[in-house]
């Protein structure tokens, strides 16, 4: 890849990597934001996690394992990443249920690596549900779109082999990556696997895309701010958590027997 190219692809990197400037004081900031809406049809999904739903009515608390890039972590102010949000945001939406969101961080790993180790990750950490956020790091390395459908397969098998119930999130969308790289063989082939696993797929690309489309970002911008970094993991951690409580089909008087 050119100097460029590499320069630009960055800029996606650094969306990912900016939260790890943001100071823990401005944690406080990030509550509730304003816009990030989202088509219904983006945050719904016909599946049901069974671990998730018995996690909720029968143990009344909710165990959850982010495994990704530093997009899902970050180091000087946890608070503001969409792992920690999403866990505030649960807290809020199943009064009653303890739970808890840990993030496992794998960087510039491809699929096929993380996913070699996913089985033994959750029979350790035995969470209800792992979201295994993949596929940028296998799109900027151009791996084969065969061998990283495979690896998938086999680390959603050895998750839920393990205990867990499976959410696939794949790759941040950035008008940018396009012009550098092309994401459609993995998008495709994580929504294949989703579908012949039976496992629901969090479009965080489709979901991005639409958000930049409609203003509610400028992704497009070379310089992201801080503030930029802020908003789209709030955003993500909104859209997410909406996905979860739909997953687990748990219906408003449902949810009141929980408290």
């Amino acid at each position: 890849m050119r100097a460029g190219g590499r320069a630009g692809l960055g800029w996606v990197l650094g969306l990912a990597l900016l939260g790890a400037l943001v100071a823990p004081a401005r944690a406080a900031a990030d509550a509730s934001p304003p816009g990030c809406d989202a088509p219904a049809y983006m945050l719904s999904t016909g599946i049901t996690l069974g671990k998730v739903v018995a996690a909720l009515k029968n143990d009344r608390k909710l165990d959850i394992l982010v495994v990704g890039s530093r997009s899902s972590s970050i180091n000087s102010a946890e608070s503001t990443a969409y792992p920690a949000r999403l866990q505030t945001l649960l807290r809020d939406r199943l009064p009653g249920i303890a739970v808890n969101v840990t993030f496992e961080m794998r960087v510039k790993r491809t699929a096929a690596e993380v996913g070699a180790g996913l089985g033994q990750l959750v029979a350790d950490r035995k969470p209800a549900l792992l979201i295994w956020q993949t596929g940028t790091y296998d799109a900027i390395r151009s791996i084969d779109a065969d061998d990283f459908r495979h690896a998938l397969s086999e680390g959603i098998e050895a998750s839920q082999k393990a205990g867990a119930d499976v959410i696939l999130m794949n790759l941040q969308y950035s008008p940018r990556i396009e012009t550098m790289i092309n994401p459609a063989p993995y998008l495709d082939n994580m929504r294949a696997v989703a579908q012949e696993h039976d496992v629901p797929l969090f479009d965080r690309f489709a979901l991005m895309r639409h958000w930049n489309e409609t203003g509610e970002f400028d992704l497009f911008n070379p310089s992201p701010g801080i503030d930029l970094a802020m908003r789209v993991h709030n955003c993500i951690a909104r859209a997410l958590s909406t996905f979860i409580v739909d997953t687990a089909k748990i219906t408003p008087s449902e949810l009141r027997t929980l408290r």
